[in-house]
C-alpha cells in the first residue's frame, strides 16, 4: 500500500500550478517547517532534502539513548511525511551533487534547515592528542552515526574530563557513568554498549568557565545526575559563596536549578559512591600536556573570576592562578556549529551560520533552525523558530500573485539521474526502519541502528 500511495502521490502532482518548496535538512527545524506549510497552505508541494539515507538529523543521532521520550516528535514527523503534498529525498548532498542554484531554478523557495553538525574547537595546545575527543563525535559514536562507527575510545582509566557545561556535555558524562545493564534496553548501538562494558571509568569532571549562577545545564539533566544509580554528585562549596543570598532575586527557571545544586550540596556530606561525578566551575583548560609518553593526560586549567561590567552585566576574568587535573580521557564539548554547504550563500565562519535576516537570507531564499540561529536551546526552541520562519514564507506565497511554474523535482531529478545517485525515498525509509526494528528485536532493544552507509542504500534498494 505505501508503494502505490507513492506513486498515486507523484502522478497526482505532474504539472500542478502550485508553488514549490524545498527544504535541504530533514532534522526536526525541516520536518516542523514541512508541517506548517502544509497546514497552512493546502495547495502546495514541499521536497525535503537529506544528506543522509535516513531522516531525523539529530533527533536520530544526537538525542541520548536513554531519552527515547524526546525522540516522540518522530511519530509527528511521520505524518508530515506521509502527507500527500510532501515528499522525502535521502542521499542527496546539497552543494556537491546540487547546488543552491539548481535548488532556485527548480524551486519557488529555498529553505536551509541543515543544523549545525560540527563541533567548537578550544584552540589550545594538546587539543588534537591521543582520546582527546569532541563530544559530537561520541554522541554519533554511541547513536549509530555511521562516519563515527570506527571511532577509537580509551575507557582503560578510571578519570574523564568533560570541558563544557551544556546539555551536551551532561549527556556523555551520563552515559559514561550510568550502568550498562540500564542502557542495554536502549537504542544505543552494540559496538558501545560492548566498550562500555569494559569501561574502567569511575570519575567525571564536568568542567565550565562560569559559576553556578551561569550554568548551561537543564535542570532535567542534573536530576538525572543527582538520581543516577551507584554514582554521587561532588560539588566544591567554595563555588557557591554567596549563591544562596541572591537565589531569591533568580528568574524561576534559574531559581529551581540553582536551588537543586544547593540541596545536592548537602546530600554530598552524607554520601560515598564508588562512580563520582564532579562539576567544577570558575575554570578553563589552557593546556593539555601527555605524561612519560603515555596515554595519561594532564589539563592545565586557568582560574577564573567573575566580574561586573559598566552595563551590569557578569564577564570572565582569567586570574594569574593555575591548577592541574590528571585525565586520561578528555572530551571537549563547548557547542556545535554549521558549515557553509555552498560557496553563493552569504556565511558568518565565527557564528557558524548563515547571514540571514529572521530567517531571509535573499530574495525567496531562507534559513531556520541552528543553521539560522547557531545551536542553541532545545527542540521546543527549534520548532517555535521552523513555525516563525514557516509562516513568513507563507504569508509572502498568500500575496504572491506569480503564476507558480517552477518544475520542482522533476529538474533535480534529471540532474541526479545523470550522476547515478541513488534517491532514498520515504518507502526505502521504511525499508530501512523495518530493518532496523527487526534488529533490535533480537536483541530486546527498539532497535539496532545500521551504522554503514552502504547497506542502508542496500536495505533502502531491496524490492
Amino acid at each position: 500500500m505505501i508503494y502505490n500511495f507513492q506513486i498515486l502521490r507523484y502522478f497526482s502532482n505532474i504539472g500542478k500550478k502550485t508553488p514549490k518548496i524545498c527544504i535541504v535538512g530533514a532534522g526536526a527545524a525541516g520536518f516542523y517547517c514541512a508541517q506548517h506549510f502544509v497546514k497552512r497552505i493546502k495547495d502546495i508541494q514541499v521536497s525535503i532534502f537529506e544528506k543522509l539515507p535516513v531522516p531525523f538529523g539529530l533527533v536520530r543521532f544526537g538525542v541520548a539513548p536513554d531519552h527515547p521520550e524526546v525522540k516522540n516528535v518522530i511519530s509527528k514527523f511521520f505524518l508530515t511525511a506521509e502527507h500527500p503534498n510532501v515528499e522525502f529525498k535521502g542521499n542527496i548532498s546539497i552543494g556537491k551533487d546540487v547546488s543552491i542554484s539548481d535548488l532556485t531554478e527548480a524551486y519557488d523557495y529555498v529553505l536551509l534547515a541543515y543544523g549545525a553538525n560540527f563541533n567548537r574547537k578550544l584552540d589550545i595546545p594538546g587539543e588534537n592528542l591521543p582520546n582527546v575527543i569532541p563530544a559530537r563525535r561520541i554522541v554519533g559514536w554511541y547513536n549509530g552515526l555511521p562516519e563515527e562507527a570506527g571511532l577509537k575510545i580509551d575507557f582503560s582509566s578510571e578519570k574523564v574530563a568533560i570541558i563544557g557545561q551544556g546539555n551536551v556535555a551532561i549527556d556523555v558524562a551520563r552515559i559514561l557513568l550510568k550502568p550498562v545493564d540500564d542502557l542495554k534496553e536502549t537504542d544505543i548501538t552494540q559496538h558501545a554498549l560492548e566498550s562500555l562494558m569494559s569501561s574502567k571509568i569511575k570519575e567525571v569532571h564536568l568542567i565550565g568557565r562560569r559559576g553556578p549562577l551561569q550554568a548551561a545545564f537543564t535542570i532535567k539533566e542534573l536530576r538525572e545526575m543527582l538520581k543516577l544509580k551507584g554514582c554521587g554528585t561532588y560539588w566544591n562549596e567554595n563555588d557557591f559563596v554567596g549563591v544562596e543570598s541572591v537565589l531569591p532575586s533568580l528568574e524561576r527557571p534559574r531559581k529551581r536549578l540553582t536551588d537543586l545544586m544547593l540541596q545536592s550540596i548537602k546530600v554530598q556530606r552524607e554520601q560515598y559512591s564508588e562512580k563520582k561525578f564532579f562539576p567544577v566551575f570558575y575554570k578553563s583548560p589552557l593546556e593539555i600536556n601527555v605524561l612519560n609518553n603515555s596515554i595519561r593526560k594532564t589539563i592545565t586549567l586557568g582560574i577564573n573570576r567573575l566580574e561586573k561590567t559598566d552595563k551590569g552585566d557578569t564577564t570572565i576574568s582569567l586570574t594569574n592562578t593555575r591548577e592541574m587535573l590528571q585525565s586520561d580521557l578528555i572530551v571537549t564539548s563547548i557547542g556545535y556549529k554549521a558549515v557553509t554547504i555552498d560557496s553563493s550563500l552569504p556565511f558568518d565562519n565565527k557564528k557558524g551560520t548563515v547571514i540571514n535576516q529572521n530567517g531571509k537570507i535573499d530574495n525567496r531564499l531562507y534559513a531556520a533552525g541552528w543553521v539560522a540561529t547557531g545551536p542553541t536551546g532545545v527542540i521546543l526552541s527549534t520548532m517555535t523558530n521552523a513555525f516563525n520562519t514557516a509562516e513568513v514564507i507563507c504569508k509572502e506565497i498568500e500575496k504572491n500573485k506569480t503564476v507558480w511554474d517552477k518544475p520542482g523535482y522533476e529538474s533535480i531529478r534529471n540532474k541526479l539521474n545523470k550522476a547515478n545517485i541513488q534517491v532514498v525515498t520515504w518507502a526505502d525509509w521504511l525499508k530501512i526502519d523495518d530493518y532496523e526494528k527487526k534488529a533490535g528485536q533480537r536483541c530486546r532493544k527498539p532497535r539496532e541502528k545500521i551504522i554503514d552507509y552502504e547497506k542502508m542504500l542496500e536495505v533502502a534498494a531491496n524490492k
